[in-house]
């Protein structure tokens, strides 16, 4: 029986600063445009590949998860598509620093602490939905995402484009909240109530 993890988490408010940088033009204007393009991708490349990190802080004593906000009412995970080749670990490296921090931080000395790979998803078909297990009757399955549980540092700096919002959202609101967050990212209490967790407070 392996052991229980502990992981320490610094308060999201205090810990860290913030920066914004120039808008991203989101590539698909819709889901419908969005399942179009993957099916192009597929196509040439095969299963697309991507990876998503669970990057856990608090507030006040509660686990929050960093998520990226566009618009009213759209989150996601922060990180991406893999480029062909590439592997898990360094893609996520560079999705997050493309993402989160400022423009031209080193993506050798960056704060992300990878750690446990924690749950896979499986598109079946060039639909919406997504399941944590490949279907029944499912051969070819046209997408494969990867969650890691990733923690930070005492101190870090983050920079979002200015057309989207960095959110540390706690536990309890995300729990069994798939109308608003999605199928995703309302199981992830589950997949990380498996650590212990250590509060640490920096002025």
């Amino acid at each position: 029986m392996s052991s229980i993890r502990t992981l320490t988490l610094y308060n999201f408010n205090t810990s860290y600063s913030f920066g914004i940088k120039d808008p991203v033009v989101e590539k698909d204007p819709s889901v419908t445009s969005r399942l179009a393009r993957m099916k192009d991708t597929y196509e040439k490349e095969g299963i697309r590949k991507t990876v998503e990190a669970i990057i856990i802080v608090h507030d006040h004593g509660h686990p929050h998860i960093l998520l990226l906000q566009i618009g009213n009412s759209f989150f996601k995970l922060p990180g991406g598509k893999l480029k062909p080749g590439e592997s898990e670990i360094d893609g996520l490296q560079r999705k997050l620093t493309k993402k989160l921090l400022p423009i031209g931080s080193n993506e050798s000395e960056t704060p992300w602490e990878i750690g446990d790979h924690v749950s896979t998803w499986w598109r079946p078909n060039f639909e919406p939905s997504i399941y944590p297990y490949i279907t029944p009757h499912t051969t070819k399955p046209k997408e494969c995402k990867k969650l890691y549980v990733v923690t930070l540092p005492e101190k870090c700096t983050f920079a979002v484009p200015s057309n989207l919002t960095l959110r540390a959202v706690p536990l309890f609101e995300i729990y069994n909240n798939a109308t608003r967050y999605g199928s995703i990212i309302s199981c992830v209490p589950q997949l990380i109530s498996r650590y212990n967790f250590v509060y640490l407070n920096v002025d």
